[in-house]
C-alpha cells in the first residue's frame, strides 16, 4: 500500500517538473513561435483589398528643367499633309548643257596650253594654240587666194571694157559674160571662208588670207554659252564675268587630253569644259514604285529634297520647286532599279586670285539626296516633329504644357516617318492645346522618375499638413 502511495507521489512530482520545463522552454523561444501563431489567425485588416497602383500622367518641369531640355510648347493646328515616300538619288550632270568637249578644227601640233584644269574661262578664250600640219587647210587658204585675185582680174577687166561697149566698139554680151564670171567667183569665195570659219580661223585671219598671209598656227576658242532659259539657243560672249550672278557666261575647265607637243588629229578632243548651274538630280527608284512616281510627274506634285553636306548657312535657300521631268524605261540590270529625274539650278559664287577668277559651286555632280516623293493627301490632321512623341507598346503619347505641369495624353498615330508624326483630329489633340515640341522620351522618363518616388507632380502639401490639388 505504501509503496503505491509512493509511485504516485513521484509520478505526480516528475509530471509537475515536466510541465514547468516546457513552460520555461516556451516562454524563452516566445520570439521564433509566437509569428507563426499570429500569421494563422487572420485579422481584418488581411480581408482588405490591396489599393489600386494609379498610372502616372502629369510632371513637374521648373523653367530650368525647360530650358536645358530646349522645350518649345506651340499651339495645335490642323492642317492638311502629303504622306511620302523616300527614294535615294544623286546629282549628275545635264547632258548637254553642263559639259562641252572641245576638238581640233584640223591637223596640227600643240604648241601651247592657254587655260588648264581648274581655270574658269569665258566662251571665245583661247584654250590651245595649234600648229597647222593639214594640207587641206593649206589647199583651202590657197584656192581662197586664187578666188581672191582672180576676182580682182576680172573686176579690173570689166572696168576696162565698160566704155568701149557703151560705144558701141564691144559687144555687150561680153560684159554679161564678166559679170557671170564674177559672180561664179563670189561663190567660191564664199564657200572657202566659210569653210575656214567651221575649221577655227577668225574672221580676221580669213581676211590676212585674200591678202596673201597665209595663217600657220590657230587658235582653238571656248564655245559659245547655252542659255536653256532661251530655248537652249547660243548667245554672244561678253565681258568676263559682267554680271558676276551670270554664271551661265563661265566655263570650267575640267580635264585636259592633250600635252604640249602632241599631234592632234581633225575632231580629236582637247579638253572637256564644265558649267555646273543645270544640273540633274536623278533619283533610284524600284519597279514597285513606278506607279506612284508616275502620278507625281502627271499631277506635277513638288518633289522634297534633301541634300547631304549642304552648307546652308553660307548659301541663301534655293528658291526652286522640284518636280519630275521623265522617267527612264530602262532597269539597272545590276541595282533592278529604274532612275527619274528632277532639272536642278544651281548656285555659284567667285574669288579672285591674281588675275585668274575661280568659280565655286554650292552643289556638285556625285552629291547624294534623298527624296520625299508625295503619294497621298491626309485632310485635317495634326502634324508634330517626330520627337514630340514618345511610344510604349502599341500606345503612343504627346504631352500638353499646362503652366509647370506637363499632361501625358494617348493620341492615334496615322502615320510617322524620319522627321514627322501625323496624329487624327480626335480630341486627344485637340486645337489649340499647346503641346510639347520635342524631348517626349525625356518627359516620359522624368514623369516615370517622379512617380516612382512616390510624389504626385499634381498635388502639394501645405504648412498644416493637408493636401491639395495643384493650383
Amino acid at each position: 500500500m505504501r509503496r503505491d502511495l509512493a509511485f504516485r507521489y513521484l509520478r505526480g512530482v516528475g509530471l509537475l517538473v515536466v510541465l514547468i520545463a516546457v513552460g520555461v522552454t516556451a516562454l524563452a523561444t516566445r520570439e521564433q513561435w509566437l509569428p507563426w501563431l499570429q500569421t494563422e489567425t487572420p485579422t481584418a485588416a488581411s480581408n482588405e483589398p490591396p489599393a489600386p497602383v494609379t498610372e502616372p500622367k502629369v510632371l513637374k518641369l521648373s523653367p530650368q528643367a525647360r530650358k536645358n531640355l530646349d522645350l518649345v510648347s506651340k499651339p495645335v493646328t490642323t492642317q492638311d499633309y502629303w504622306r511620302t515616300i523616300q527614294i535615294p538619288g544623286v546629282i549628275v550632270d545635264r547632258p548637254g548643257l553642263s559639259d562641252r568637249g572641245v576638238t581640233s578644227p584640223a591637223v596640227g601640233v600643240v604648241t601651247q596650253v592657254h587655260a588648264f584644269a581648274g581655270d574658269t574661262v569665258e566662251p571665245g578664250q583661247a584654250l590651245f594654240t595649234l600648229r597647222l600640219f593639214s594640207e587641206y587647210l593649206q589647199s583651202t587658204q590657197s584656192e581662197l587666194f586664187k578666188a581672191t585675185r582672180e576676182t580682182q582680174l576680172i573686176k579690173e577687166e570689166r572696168d576696162r571694157i565698160d566704155g568701149l561697149a557703151k560705144n558701141g566698139t564691144i559687144a555687150g554680151s561680153r560684159l554679161i559674160e564678166l559679170d557671170q564670171r564674177i559672180r561664179r567667183q563670189d561663190g567660191l569665195i564664199q564657200a572657202y571662208r566659210q569653210d575656214l570659219l567651221t575649221r577655227g580661223l577668225a574672221p580676221e585671219q580669213i581676211e590676212q588670207i585674200t591678202a596673201g598671209k597665209f595663217v600657220s598656227t590657230i587658235e582653238v576658242v571656248a564655245p559659245p554659252a547655252i542659255d536653256a532659259t532661251a530655248e537652249e539657243r547660243p548667245i554672244q560672249p561678253v565681258g568676263f564675268l559682267e554680271d558676276p550672278g551670270d554664271d551661265r557666261r563661265v566655263y570650267e575647265v575640267q580635264e585636259l587630253k592633250v600635252e604640249l607637243g602632241q599631234q592632234v588629229q581633225a575632231g580629236q578632243l582637247l579638253s572637256v569644259l564644265s558649267n555646273h548651274r543645270l544640273l540633274y538630280i536623278e533619283g533610284h527608284a524600284f519597279k514597285q514604285e513606278a506607279p506612284q512616281l508616275e502620278q507625281a510627274a502627271q499631277h506635277g506634285w513638288p518633289i522634297e529634297v534633301d541634300f547631304a553636306e549642304d552648307d546652308r548657312l553660307s548659301w541663301p535657300p534655293l528658291q526652286q520647286e522640284f518636280h519630275i521631268r521623265h522617267l527612264s524605261n530602262t532597269i539597272d540590270p545590276a541595282s533592278r532599279t529604274f532612275d527619274f529625274f528632277l532639272p536642278l539650278t544651281n548656285q555659284s559664287r567667285t574669288y579672285q586670285q591674281g588675275e585668274q577668277m575661280f568659280v565655286v559651286w554650292r552643289l556638285r555632280p556625285g552629291q547624294r539626296v534623298r527624296l520625299h516623293v508625295p503619294v497621298e493627301q491626309m485632310k485635317n490632321v495634326v502634324v508634330l516633329p517626330a520627337a514630340a512623341v514618345v511610344r510604349e507598346g502599341p500606345e503612343a503619347y504627346v504631352f500638353r504644357q499646362n503652366g509647370d505641369l506637363f499632361n501625358r495624353i494617348p493620341v492615334h498615330v496615322l502615320h510617322e516617318d524620319r522627321t514627322h508624326v501625323v496624329l487624327a483630329s480626335d480630341g486627344q489633340a485637340a486645337p489649340g492645346f499647346y503641346l510639347a515640341q520635342g524631348s517626349a522620351a525625356s518627359l516620359n522618363r522624368v514623369l516615370k522618375a517622379q512617380a516612382a518616388s512616390g510624389v504626385r507632380a499634381d498635388v502639394h502639401v501645405h504648412a498644416d499638413g493637408t493636401v491639395h490639388a495643384a493650383h
